[in-house]
């Protein structure tokens, strides 16, 4: 089956449970539209039970996708100098090879709904596939209430290069910085690194939490991360390596003059 062919009929499936979706998804009548239009309906699809043909499908298109774009193994990227185990890159963190990468999530935990959104949490679970909702879905059901502000979970990295994800909500900035959105975005990151040494990993990809949707001011967020990391680093742990990984070029800035390498 061709690429098109694949995408067409994955998204015959998605329409098939969201009939609902018909009338403006045809709309999309280029190559290009129909995979835009698939990312669009896994994105709104709510958690729903898998079936094994879509995700056999699924998979296979994701995996080719993440060949193309390629995987970054994070062990390879120079550490900075003077600071043991640490790593800046810029670029899209759904390439990362790490055994987790950091997603900045709202409180539902179940990933963005907005058809083709360009937050991280979005990017993350549209490369991911359906089942990282799902897992996530069971997650909070079991849970039963909202995931708190500078907490951690760990789930499956599925079609991602990295192994797993972990999800973590940040602070929502409304006015300016308080004392309490500092602590909780602090705790952001020293969750992620104690739940990722609890299961024993090695390496962990930050992306710059609540600097986007949440508004947290970017210099102070990266102030805040390369603190904490510096500090939990400085004990014994089973983690080998953190890489900050900036999309921006603002915080591509910020991180190279707060790690030294202006």
């Amino acid at each position: 089956m061709d690429r098109l062919r694949q995408i067409e009929q994955l998204n015959k499936m998605l329409l098939a449970e969201m009939p609902e979706c018909r009338l403006w998804a045809a709309e999309f009548r280029t190559r290009e539209g129909a995979r835009r239009l698939l990312r669009a309906l896994m994105n709104i699809r709510p958690p729903l039970p898998l079936d094994p043909e879509f995700l056999r499908l699924q998979d296979r298109l994701l995996s080719a996708e993440a060949a193309e774009r390629g995987a970054v193994d994070v062990m390879t990227l120079p550490e900075v100098p003077g600071r043991p185990g640490v790593a800046l890159w810029q670029g899209d963190i759904t390439r990362l090879r790490a055994d987790a990468i950091v997603n900045a999530a709202n409180s539902a935990l179940l990933g963005c709904f907005h058809p083709c959104h360009g937050c991280i949490d979005n990017a993350i679970h549209s490369a991911a596939g359906l089942q990282l909702r799902d897992e996530c879905a069971r997650l909070m059901a079991a849970q039963g209430y909202p995931e708190p502000a500078g907490r951690a979970r760990l789930t499956a990295g599925y079609n991602l290069p990295a192994r797993h994800v972990l999800h973590t909500v940040g602070p929502i900035v409304s006015g300016s910085v308080t004392a309490a959105d500092r602590a909780a975005l602090a705790s952001c990151y020293t969750s992620c690194l104690s739940l990722a040494a609890e299961h024993g990993l090695s390496s962990v990809a930050f992306c710059c939490i609540s600097t986007g949707e949440f508004r947290f001011p970017h210099r102070a967020a990266a102030e805040i991360a390369v603190e904490t990391v510096t500090r939990f680093l400085s004990a014994p742990t089973c983690i080998k390596r953190v890489i900050f990984n900036v999309f921006q070029n603002t915080d591509a800035s910020i991180y190279r003059e707060l790690l030294g390498l202006c």
